[in-house]
């Protein structure tokens, strides 16, 4: 089967049985997908080292350059249950890869005026265009993630994923601190250094956008969702409910809300948090900090999965999320180095809970899937409204340190899901039903069937090119 050739974008609802591929037969795929959880990390780990260097730069307040996350998380929403939501509800995955690119390569492309004109408003502008981008691409990428391939590995190739999502964070504030700010400091020659790599970032999106739209990759459509539902919990199972009584799925949405905006709002203020609370500590070291924390955050997402293998995925997300709070809460009043150790340790465990929210949240919901992938998306917006109340809490009390008790609120409020997950019986079910079965590789004696097997499928597929 040919990897690459002109072909149309919509698919339909028919039944590919994608979802049963085995894991030979997604490698080439997946790996397409996941240079996308690179670049959304990259422009993530970027973000929050352009936060703390903007309020020297462009001499404005904590509260003010939350106006950055605002703008990048706020769109979130309008993609994820919008724009984003409706092409992959009717064209498909890769139609919506190629509009998040796109909206990805122009928002790029607008941070050059933006840098020409030192406007902190134009900077907010292409950051809402570029999390635009970014919120179609997370709509698309984390279910076909989840559900490309056998579903026991569901949480398992999502973390994984979104590990790689975690190497972009850190290279992120790297850039930032050894390329944009190390020699010019916080300056405004410092801003055109900004503008070149974002030009440079928005032609390999462009090119990018270009290869997935004459990649040949499987569409996993409603009904083949539907088929693999009935296969893993039953022909009466949560696809049959209508989307308004998915209980379940708003109360992952809720947990992602809450988990997400407490990140963010940790990571944008980690440099305010370690200059304020280390003595001698200048913001180019404090962005080098973040970037040590965020290789933490890499590290527990490579550990985690790992773990995950032989753990079940619920109990390492409640494990991880209470340590969460546990570090979380000592950061308040801790000082020194030893505050600094406090804060990155929560970035380590925080590592599984997004990509474990999204595999439990949308599990079983058969041809509900791309709908509540949208909800769950979607409560990324936590990430434009959580942030803000950190920085009014810190501008108020002159203290992010103090502030730090906002996410440790919110991050309680969504341990109430991971607990839910591993003792409520109707959570637990479903978070179990995995079907050991679907997508399981042939054995030896079977070869000769796999064969034919995966001609089949490769007929399914060529359809796609008509």
């Amino acid at each position: 089967m040919a990897r690459f050739k002109p072909h149309s974008l919509k698919v339909g609802n028919r039944v590919t049985d994608a979802a049963q591929l085995t894991l030979r037969e997604t490698l080439f795929p997946l790996f397409l997908v996941t240079i996308l959880y690179f670049l959304w990390g990259f422009a993530y780990g970027l973000l929050d080292t352009l936060n703390k260097h903007f309020q020297n730069t462009l001499d404005i307040t904590r509260t003010r350059s939350s106006g950055l996350q605002a703008a990048y998380f706020g769109a979130y929403p309008l993609a994820s249950l919008g724009y984003a939501n409706w092409v992959l509800r009717h064209f498909g995955y890769r139609a919506t890869f190629i509009l998040g690119l796109t909206l990805y390569g122009i928002g790029a492309f607008m941070m050059w005026p933006a840098a020409l004109k030192q406007s902190f408003g134009g900077f907010c502008g292409a950051t809402f265009i570029i999390g635009s981008g970014l919120g179609s691409l997370e709509t698309a990428a984390n279910p076909y993630m989840a559900v490309t391939g056998p579903p026991r590995y569901s949480e398992l190739r999502i973390n994984i994923a979104q590990a790689i999502q975690a190497i972009g964070t850190v290279v992120g504030p790297v850039l930032g601190s050894y390329v944009f700010f190390d020699e010019t400091g916080d300056s405004v020659n410092a801003l055109k250094t900004v503008q070149w790599v974002y030009l440079a970032i928005g032609c390999f999106v462009f090119c990018l956008a270009v290869v997935f739209y004459f990649s040949v990759i499987p569409e996993v459509t409603d009904a083949d969702m539907s088929q693999q539902a009935d296969l893993t919990h039953g022909a009466k199972g949560d696809d049959d409910k209508p989307f308004w009584k998915q209980y379940r799925l708003f109360h992952a949405a809720w947990a992602q809300f809450a988990y997400t905006g407490s990140q963010i709002a940790i990571a944008g203020y980690f440099i305010n948090y370690v200059t304020e609370i280390r003595p001698n500590t200048s913001s180019a070291l404090g962005a080098k900090f973040l970037a040590i924390a965020q290789g933490c955050f890499a590290a527990g997402r490579f550990s985690g999965s790992g773990i995950m293998k032989f753990i079940r995925p619920r109990w390492v997300f409640l494990f991880y999320l209470t340590c969460v709070i546990i570090f979380c809460a000592a950061s308040i009043t801790q000082r020194g180095n030893t505050g600094l150790a406090m804060l990155s340790m929560t970035l380590f465990f925080e590592s599984v809970c997004f990509p474990t929210i999204v595999a439990l949240g949308i599990r079983g919901l058969g041809r509900h899937t791309k709908r509540g992938s949208g909800v769950i998306v979607g409560g990324v917006v936590g990430g434009a409204c959580i942030p803000p109340i950190l920085a009014s809490v810190a501008d108020r009390r002159n203290s992010t340190a103090f502030a730090m008790i906002v996410p440790v609120m919110f991050f309680v409020s969504a341990e109430t899901y991971a607990l839910a997950v591993n003792f409520v019986p109707s959570y637990r079910e479903r978070a179990d039903k995995t079907g050991e079965d679907v997508g399981k590789v042939e054995k030896e004696g079977e070869l000769s069937e796999e064969g034919s097997v995966q001609d089949d499928k490769a007929v399914v597929y060529e359809k796609e090119n008509v």
